[in-house]
């Protein structure tokens, strides 16, 4: 990417740290706590009156970003509801991307360690050539008919 934002590119470093199962905990660990603990500090600002205590905040926030949704603690005003909302859908959101990332990037290295080599490359090259010419002549073959 040509023009990525300081985002952006500490989010690569972290996927970058994230090529062993290990590597994959920590940042979906991380990436889950820093949801948790700033959607708690948001509604106990925004939403004070049912979220008077920081705890109450954070209980709220574990119960939302883990969709288990007790209902104990829920938001009444306006703010305190878009807040959830937006928790939600990013909380959810994010670690489904982040959980990708880290899928793709095992599958990318089971590739690149189980390719070819050699030999080996060579002929599977010449099998994706011939595949492709069977394809062009199946295709030709089906639009005379």
């Amino acid at each position: 990417m040509q023009h990525q934002t300081r985002i952006e590119r500490r989010l690569d470093r972290q996927l970058a740290r994230a090529t062993t199962p290990r590597g994959a905990a920590v940042v979906i660990a991380t990436a889950s706590t820093a949801i948790t603990i700033a959607s708690g500090l948001l509604m106990t600002v925004i939403d004070h009156q049912n979220f008077s205590s920081l705890q109450s905040g954070l209980w709220w926030a574990v119960q939302t970003v883990t969709t288990v949704g007790y209902g104990d603690k829920v938001p009444t005003n306006l703010a305190g509801q878009l807040t959830a909302a937006l928790v939600m859908l990013f909380g959810i959101g994010f670690l489904t991307i982040i959980t990708a990332a880290i899928t793709s990037s095992f599958m990318e290295r089971s590739r690149r360690e189980h390719a070819p080599t050699g030999p080996q490359a060579a002929t599977a090259e010449h099998l994706r050539k011939v595949e492709e010419q069977l394809e062009r002549i199946e295709a030709a073959l089906s639009r005379l008919s």
